[in-house]
């Protein structure tokens, strides 16, 4: 299924929850909705499903407007935050639910509902009530119920937000590889940037009901459009300043400490000119203790470490001025330290503001 909107508005009183929001999801795609709470992502999830009447624009699925169909009629199957499980009912009710609201014949129902019991591993737990599951298996239960009904689109509402970050993990690698074992166009609202830069084909970054950015999880976390989109998609060191000079780099005097450094635009198709004001983005890892050839010099004091397991994330200022980098976590650092910070001018971006 092929999903396109335009202009879709929606308002809740003064409150604009959509703002003309336009975007084309391809078919079998992995498409998430990424943006803080209140931007927009869920209650456009819902207008996609038929829950929710949009003020202006269109939704087409496969080039067929579907913006009046009630929400029976087309084809999407949701998975929501709280899993939405009728508690009185067995697992293998729970999931023939929809089936049986559709009169199908008993015999075609339980072979569904085996079916998809046994894609989400919940085979000989059809009995089972949803207190007698974990966290896990009730979200299994959820999806199980979604996908039953052969949707051709499937709606995840921040879906793994009440389970603990190990099983959160698992989860969505199970999601993510049962999506496209299926191959269901797939639409999925979070607010958790790692989860859906891991699970994602494609990422738009939502604010104040806009879309600020549509790409590859890789092109938002490295080229990002934006300030809001870097500051919002991972951490970073963000530094004001000034184009000064066009060269083979563009050259920043940056505000706080008046010094310059070499940076290449975050993005290329609307570079910063001479005069702009710009934000100066480092991520931590672009930073290197090892002297590169060309790089930008910064000499810091360390006033904090903490230690992640796979890397330490380290905390130091120059000139007043907060960086934050990682290190591989063998490397001694300790707070009161100095050390000098290396980044090359093609991992130090200028994003105009």
């Amino acid at each position: 299924m092929r999903i396109k909107t335009l202009n879709v508005t929606k308002s809740f009183g003064e409150v604009v929850a959509l703002d003309h929001v336009t975007l084309e999801i391809n078919h079998g795609e992995f498409f998430t909705l990424l943006g803080p709470s209140g931007c927009g992502k869920t209650t456009f999830l819902r207008c996609l499903a038929g829950f929710e009447l949009i003020d202006e624009g269109s939704i087409f699925f496969d080039g067929k407007e579907v913006t009046m169909v009630p929400p029976f009629k087309r084809g999407t199957g949701m998975v929501f935050q709280n899993y939405a499980l009728w508690p009185h009912m067995s697992v293998f009710d729970n999931v023939a639910y929809g089936l049986k609201l559709k009169k199908l014949p008993r015999e075609e129902v339980r072979r569904r509902v085996e079916g998809v019991l046994e894609l989400v591993k919940l085979k000989g737990l059809e009995k089972r009530t949803p207190h007698q599951l974990s966290g896990g298996q009730q979200q299994r239960v959820a999806l199980a119920r979604a996908l039953v009904i052969n949707p051709k689109v499937l709606l995840f509402d921040e879906p793994l937000s009440n389970l603990d970050a190990k099983l959160r993990i698992e989860m969505r690698v199970e999601i993510k590889k049962l999506q496209k074992k299926l191959g269901i166009t797939t639409v999925y609202v979070t607010h958790d940037q790692e989860e859906a830069m891991s699970i994602s084909d494609k990422i738009a970054i939502m604010n104040r009901g806009r879309i600020e950015q549509i790409g590859l999880p890789r092109d938002v976390y490295f080229s990002p459009r934006n300030f809001f989109v870097a500051d919002f998609i991972g951490q970073g060191t963000f530094l004001k300043g000034r184009v000064v000079e066009e060269n083979k780099y563009l050259i920043v005097e940056l505000v706080e400490t008046g010094e310059t450094v070499q940076t290449t635009p975050s993005d290329p198709t609307n570079p910063p000119k001479v005069g702009d004001q710009v934000v100066v983005a480092i991520r931590p890892e672009n930073f290197e203790l090892n002297n590169p050839v060309n790089a930008n010099i910064f000499e810091a004091v360390i006033y904090d470490v903490h230690f992640l397991g796979k890397t330490q994330r380290v905390m130091a200022k120059h000139k007043d001025t907060v960086f934050l980098f990682e290190t591989d976590p063998l490397i001694n650092l300790r707070t009161g330290g100095k050390v000098t910070l290396y980044v090359k001018p093609e991992k130090t971006l200028s994003i105009k503001i």
